[in-house]
This record gives structure tokens, C-alpha cells and sequence, in this order.
């Protein structure tokens, strides 16, 4: 039995290596090609414009929740006009880009499994190969490339309500100093820290997508199928994302620890 798992693992691996790579190739196809481009613009509309005020909320409530938890603890070294740096880090570099994926892949991820399953269990997309258009090049690229393109930005919303969220929990509800809450901001959150969490987007963007439409392809039959490929797809995503900031948080400190001394000799 554990070998038959491993093998079954390994195949659906494959395949899903297999479909990502497809999934690559219709999306840089789809650029070049003008006709393509009301297909992406409409799942821009439902995937980003939409999905703004969940995760404006998200930030905002990350910010806050920050301030307030981390109050007490500076505050018992006298430090707490410094709760600014560790919210405003602690929301650009991890909080913000996470929880808005996480929020994404719930909202977003959900909804392309469900669409996308629906139409495999009702044979659309079969009806769509009889036609001779490639499934992958109609479907799945324009969501692909909407997911990439507009994640970085939606991180960008979730960081800015989350500095705002912390700035008026800090300042107008715990007293803070808001010239010295904005100054030692500024001096401890560079552009670097900001830049991290855009880029993450575009990898949990990325996974969240080829996930998600991979679920809906390969869903199994009937109501259950549906509903059980859009929980996998969530699990799935979430998980990634996960291993995926591990993975850019160590990538991201080496690159900074190996040109920050060339930049300070500078």
C-alpha cells in the first residue's frame, strides 16, 4: 500500500508538473496574442478588483492587532515609540503578503476549482476540445496571468491598510507619539523590506492559480468531486504559500547578506 502511494504521489506530480508547464506556455502565447486580451481583462475584473475589500479589511485588521499585542511588551522596556518599525516590518515582509494569499486562495482559489470543476463534470471542457480550442489557452492562461499580475498588487492594498490599522491603534487609541512613531518607521523599513513582499506575490499568485485550475481540471465526477477538489485546492494552496515564504525568506536574506556589505562599503 505505502508503495502504490508513493507511486500514485509521484504520478500526480507529474502531472501536475506537466500542466504547469502547459499552463506557462499557453500564458506566454496568450500575451502575444491581442484576441486573448477581454478573457484576461474580465478575470482581472473578478479576480482583483473584486477581492480588494477582503483584503483591505485583512490588513487592516492585521495592523491593529499588532499594535495592540505588541504594545505591552515594548512598553515594559520603554520602547514603545518603536511599535511602528515592528508593525509596519512585521505587515510589509510576512503579515501582509501571507495572510492576502491566504485570503486569496480561499475567495479566488475556491471560486476557479468550483468554475473550472463544474465545467469538467459537466463536459464543457470536453465540448471545448471538440471545437479545437485548446482548454488550457482559453481557461486556464487568462487566469494564470490574472492571478500573477494582480496578487503584487492586492498585497500592496493589504500592507497599506495594515500600516494605517497600526498607525491609529498606536496613535490615537494607545497614545503614541505620531511624529516618533513615523520616524523610527521610516528609519527601520527600507525598500528593500517592502519590494520582499511584492515579489512574494507573484510566486503565491502563481501557485495559488496553477493550483486551483489543476484541482478543477482533474476533479472527479458528481457534486462530491467538485466540493472535495475545491478543499484539496485550498489545503493545497495554503501549503504552498507557506513553504514558498520559507523558501523566498531564506533566498531573499542571502541575497541581503551577501550585497549588504558591498552596499555599506559603498
Amino acid at each position: 500500500m505505502t508503495v502504490t502511494n508513493a507511486i500514485n504521489g509521484l504520478d500526480n506530480l507529474g502531472q501536475f508538473a506537466r500542466f504547469v508547464f502547459r499552463s506557462i506556455a499557453a500564458s506566454v502565447e496568450s500575451c502575444r496574442k491581442s484576441a486573448t486580451y477581454p478573457l484576461i481583462w474580465a478575470q482581472m475584473n473578478i479576480i482583483g478588483v473584486h477581492s480588494v475589500p477582503i483584503v483591505m479589511v485583512t490588513g487592516a485588521f492585521v495592523g491593529m492587532i499588532l499594535a495592540i499585542q505588541a504594545y505591552d511588551q515594548l512598553a515594559a522596556f520603554g520602547a514603545e515609540e518603536h511599535l511602528g518599525v515592528l508593525i509596519n516590518i512585521s505587515v510589509v515582509k510576512e503579515l501582509g503578503p501571507v495572510l492576502a494569499a491566504v485570503m486569496l486562495a480561499g475567495r479566488i482559489g475556491g471560486a476557479l476549482t468550483a468554475e473550472l470543476g463544474t465545467m469538467k463534470v459537466t463536459e464543457q471542457i470536453d465540448a471545448i476540445k471538440s471545437m479545437g480550442t485548446d482548454p488550457v489557452k482559453y481557461l486556464v492562461a487568462p487566469r494564470v496571468l490574472a492571478c500573477l499580475l494582480l496578487t503584487p498588487f492586492l498585497i500592496i492594498f493589504a500592507d497599506l491598510l495594515g500600516i494605517i490599522g497600526g498607525y491609529f491603534v498606536s496613535v490615537i487609541h494607545l497614545g503614541i507619539n505620531s511624529r516618533a512613531y513615523w520616524t523610527f518607521s521610516a528609519s527601520g523599513v527600507e525598500l528593500w523590506d517592502v519590494a520582499i513582499g511584492v515579489i512574494k506575490g507573484f510566486f503565491f499568485g502563481a501557485a495559488i492559480a496553477a493550483i486551483s485550475c489543476y484541482k478543477g481540471f482533474t476533479c472527479k465526477e458528481g457534486a462530491h468531486g467538485v466540493g472535495q477538489a475545491c478543499t484539496e485546492a485550498f489545503v493545497a494552496s495554503f501549503i504552498s504559500i507557506l513553504a514558498l515564504d520559507f523558501a523566498l525568506a531564506v533566498f531573499f536574506k542571502a541575497i541581503y547578506n551577501t550585497f549588504w556589505p558591498i552596499k555599506a562599503l559603498i
